[in-house]
């Protein structure tokens, strides 16, 4: 269905292939139309839209990761990509990524689905008659993996895929704090600080954020912020409630997770084995690649992406797989989708 990932020769390692889409990949240009969603608990959360839902093959949810947002260069890359192959692609920004502190003081996690169920509704509400996929990356890929697997019927979605997923959230924590991948927990961290700052600098937050500058690990902030913000124990409740791994048999939907062995974000033997997902998800596991990586090319002035080839040729073959089902029994489809050719758009 498509070609093999060939890391570049110049861009060998997994922190190199993590590194270099973040400091030296031109953004694609790219113009989203915002809209807000008001939630029923009364919080809000931002779609940015790229193309038309209407007069595309399929529309397609992405989901950044942590602290990112529809500006993340591989999140303009994906958009621009999808739309370019006659797609329509959606943003949506967990909540307080969007560049505003959202209401509530609760915000988002790696284990909350019920934004992403509560959007999937929406969008398929609002147009029955277009087939939708979902993308996501990193902790988004485990939001989406774990709302695939949960038993809450029928997802609505012809085909996901999820990107460095990070399986088990403990090992993936501890990871991140060791050798060279705590520059990656200590640029996020920094991250996170700031945003927890700017949310609560003119309210009384929950939580006792007094040493909240001198929290150096995942651990420590999700002990100390995430698990009681959002009804868990302490960091392990949250850690092993949230893990996609557990969840990954009951995935019905056609889902692809693509995975580098080499991520420094997480343990290689963490990678799911094929006992531990159901038939419905196909692996495409690289032995090299880093964390959203995936760099190739001839030189450094030539880089290539093997993200921008391998996501919309999955997303093409699964609408073409659609569509063949739709002509051989269209009582097999539960929604009354409209299947439009990619290259028509």
């Amino acid at each position: 269905m498509c070609d093999a990932f060939r890391p570049a020769w110049w861009c060998r390692g997994p922190h190199l292939q993590t590194l270099w889409p973040y400091l030296f990949r031109r953004p694609a240009q790219v113009a989203y139309r915002r809209e807000r969603v008001v939630l029923d608990d009364g919080d809000f959360l931002d779609l940015d839209w790229l193309g038309d839902p209407h007069q595309s093959a399929s529309l397609v949810v992405i989901l950044h990761g942590l602290e990112g947002d529809s500006g993340s260069v591989h999140i303009r890359a994906t958009a621009k990509t999808l739309v370019s192959g006659g797609h329509c692609a959606v943003v949506m920004h967990f909540r307080g990524c969007s560049g505003e502190p959202n209401r509530l003081s609760r915000g988002y996690h790696s284990g909350e689905t019920g934004d992403l169920a509560s959007i999937i509704a929406r969008l398929r509400d609002r147009h029955p008659a277009t087939p939708m996929g979902v993308i996501g990356f990193s902790l988004g890929g485990n939001v989406l993996l774990k709302w695939l697997g949960e038993d809450r019927g029928d997802k609505s979605v012809y085909a996901a895929v999820a990107v460095s997923v990070p399986f088990a959230l403990e090992i993936a924590a501890r990871r991140l704090d060791r050798g060279l991948s705590r520059i990656y927990q200590y640029i996020l961290l920094r991250a996170m600080r700031r945003a927890l700052k700017e949310k609560f600098h003119d309210r009384p937050a929950p939580v006792d954020l007094t040493d909240l500058n001198r929290w150096r690990s995942f651990i420590e902030f999700d002990d100390k912020v995430t698990a009681p913000l959002h009804g868990f124990r302490d960091f392990k409740d949250y850690y092993e409630r949230s893990s996609c791994l557990q969840f990954l048999n009951g995935i019905r939907t056609p889902t692809l997770l693509l995975h580098a062995r080499d991520d420094p974000f997480m343990e290689p033997n963490v990678v799911p084995s094929p006992d531990q997902v159901s038939t419905s998800v196909r692996m495409n596991i690289t032995e090299t690649g880093g964390h959203v990586g995936f760099v190739e090319g001839a030189l450094p002035g030539r880089a290539r992406y093997w993200l921008d080839r391998r996501i919309p040729a999955y997303f093409d073959a699964r609408l073409a797989s659609l569509r063949k089902t739709v002509v051989r029994n269209p009582a097999s489809i539960r929604s009354p989708v409209q299947i439009r050719s990619p290259a028509s758009t």
